[in-house]
């Protein structure tokens, strides 16, 4: 996501290295790789015009103070900008307070509106929220057995009265059907269509009309690019959105929406589907994603990403197996599953600063070497993933495990040393006498990928994650060999 921006904006800096200060010479060559760069990531040109224009008056205005570079303050301006352009801040949800909130999902088909409203309940479940999910699409095949088995799934309520009634009669009866329950929150998946016409946004008009919600958010796919600005006008003029919902965004996306379409409708983006699991949606912060763009990271969303996914106590137990350097094979298990549960590999590193230039190939391999480590620890026995030492004083054991995993005897004992050495060095982090990010679960594991230590549970608590990671990332540069614990 936004890889191809982020170099653009990288080359435009490039001119201003060395300069003593933003003029009006220097700062043409730097406006025109932004340019360029936002075209080339899909952005709408109206969009692209302001925000040259913006930087190009903010920039040229800037005091640079001694110790600030200009090519330094020149990507501030950028990324002040681009926080502007998507929205300032976070914009929650609007919720009623005596009745229902209705939620109305708009779109065109192929967006993933059905998926969304199945991902934004189980968000919503997870804030404590009751949640009802209605049907309304009766047109397209399998819309709504869809959605009910996304409910199944994430233990949400659908409520549908097939595809023979009305969409704004059904709307309405799910409303009904939520107030009498006293639920929260109402979300109704609506029809969409291959391109935007009359009778689709007639429909969407009455469906409005029939249960008054507090949100109707527009689901848009980051793959369509300037689309996105068209698609954004006319709902919006026609329906009248109250947000937009950014999908794909794992994908091959060029960005270009993520910057359209808040300045096209004046409509915030609210939330963000970052992979196909139900799990896969975050709230928007635009600070966050103008710090992604330009290669800076995103801690704080990888903090949130880990305190969901480990339990306090567990976290506490394995900083103690990490202190003590008990921490064995059945721990690493645990930690790679988790790692799992939080996205990707690429993805997570990609968060932390100065890790957005590691190479998608070593990244892949990286994830494929874990894979072949998790297939020799499937084939030890209880007792050797508890006791790696076992391992260490038996070669026959060794052989074993290499026949069972599809693997040689020299390949399991280079696994073997290479963990050793981890847990000795990650004693050295939990002590304290390697700075950095502590001891996240999950991460710490990985000494050659950057060096990747962890969050302490401090840290998430005093809010000093992204500093001390940064810092971890620039003393720590990535290794470029493929084997072994010690070089993921």
């Amino acid at each position: 996501m936004f890889d191809e921006l982020s170099a653009r904006f990288e080359d435009a800096v490039k001119g201003l290295k060395g300069e003593a200060q933003i003029s009006e010479g220097n700062i043409e060559g730097a406006l025109k790789e932004v340019r360029r760069a936002l075209l080339e990531a899909d952005v709408s040109l109206s969009v692209v015009k302001g925000f040259v224009e913006e930087v190009r008056q903010k920039a040229l205005g800037a005091e640079v103070v001694r110790g600030v570079s200009p090519d330094q303050k020149f990507i501030q301006v950028v990324h002040e900008e681009l926080v502007e352009v998507m929205g300032g801040a976070n914009t929650p949800l609007t919720s009623s307070q005596d009745e229902p909130t209705v939620v109305l999902m708009a779109g065109l088909q192929g967006a993933g509106k059905t998926t969304a409203t199945a991902k934004l309940g189980l968000y919503l479940k997870e804030q404590g929220r009751k949640i009802l999910m209605v049907a309304a699409d009766v047109y397209r095949p399998a819309a709504i057995d869809q959605l009910q088995t996304l409910g199944d799934q994430i233990d949400v309520e659908v409520f549908s009265l097939g595809a023979e009634v009305k969409p704004e009669e059904i709307a309405a009866a799910g409303l009904s059907k939520a107030k009498e329950e006293g639920l929260d929150m109402v979300l109704v998946d609506t029809a969409g269509r291959l391109q935007i016409d009359e009778e689709m946004m007639d429909e969407m008009v009455r469906i409005r009309s029939a249960v008054e919600p507090k949100e109707v958010l527009l689901v848009v796919d980051s793959m369509i690019g300037q689309e996105a600005a068209d698609l954004t006008r006319a709902f919006h003029e026609k329906v009248g959105i109250t947000g937009a919902v950014l999908t794909k965004l794992d994908g091959d996306s060029r960005g270009g929406a993520a910057l359209s379409i808040r300045k096209i409708s004046g409509q915030p983006i609210k939330f963000i589907g970052t992979g196909e699991k139900v799990e896969a949606l975050q709230p928007f912060h635009p600070e966050r994603m103008a710090s992604r763009i330009l290669g800076m990271g995103d801690v704080l969303t990888l903090v949130e990403k880990a305190q969901k996914a480990v339990e306090l106590a567990d976290a506490e137990q394995m900083q103690r197996k990490l202190q003590e350097a008990t921490f064995d094979f059945s721990d690493f298990v645990k930690q790679m599953r988790l790692i799992k549960r939080m996205g990707s590999l690429g993805g997570l590193m990609k968060m932390i600063p100065g890790m957005n230039k590691i190479d998608d190939g070593m990244l892949k391999s990286g994830e494929e070497q874990l894979k072949r480590i998790e297939a020799m620890i499937g084939s030890m026995t209880e007792a050797e993933r508890t006791q790696p030492e076992l391992l260490a004083a038996q070669p026959s054991r060794r052989k074993r495990v290499g026949i069972g995993s599809g693997h040689t005897a020299a390949e399991v004992d280079k696994v073997l040393a290479d963990f050793q050495k981890m847990r000795g060095l990650m004693k050295q982090m939990s002590s304290g006498t390697m700075p950095g990010m502590g001891g996240m679960p999950g991460m710490g594991g990985m000494p050659g990928m950057g060096g990747m230590p962890g969050i302490p549970m401090g840290a998430q608590q005093n809010g000093r994650a992204g500093r001390g990671g940064a810092t971890a990332t620039r003393k720590q540069r990535p290794v470029k060999k493929k084997k072994g614990f010690g070089d993921l």
